[in-house]
């Protein structure tokens, strides 16, 4: 009796832990949008060893800086932040974190010109 309902109780661990781990990987991938400051993570943070695209968001009073990968959606907003200038932008993309860098895939840019 009481070995049946220990493999009863790991069952439904394993379970339950599957099951958290594909809702933690669903939302991961899950788009998001953040608004913020665009600057080159290069010339203007000195933070990458190669010009990159960063969107700095305000926080909890805090700065975080969005690593956007250089995908063609990138590279397409580069030239107006490369040299020291920023832009306002709003970005839709999924986030990861790598190497405690939150880096951002952009599907979308849009220049707020205000």
């Amino acid at each position: 009796m009481k070995k049946s309902s220990l493999i009863l109780t790991l069952a439904a661990g394993l379970l339950l832990g599957f099951g958290a781990a594909r809702l933690s990987a669903a939302e991961a991938s899950a788009p998001v949008t953040i608004t913020g400051t665009m600057v080159c993570g290069k010339c203007t943070l000195h933070l990458t060893d190669s010009c990159q695209n960063v969107v700095q968001v305000q926080k909890d009073g805090k700065t975080v800086n969005y690593f956007l990968e250089q995908n063609d959606v990138s590279k397409a907003e580069h030239k107006a932040v490369c040299g020291g200038d920023s832009e306002k932008v709003t970005v839709t993309g999924t986030v990861t974190e790598q190497d405690g860098k939150e880096m951002m895939t952009p599907t979308r840019i849009d220049v707020n010109k205000s």
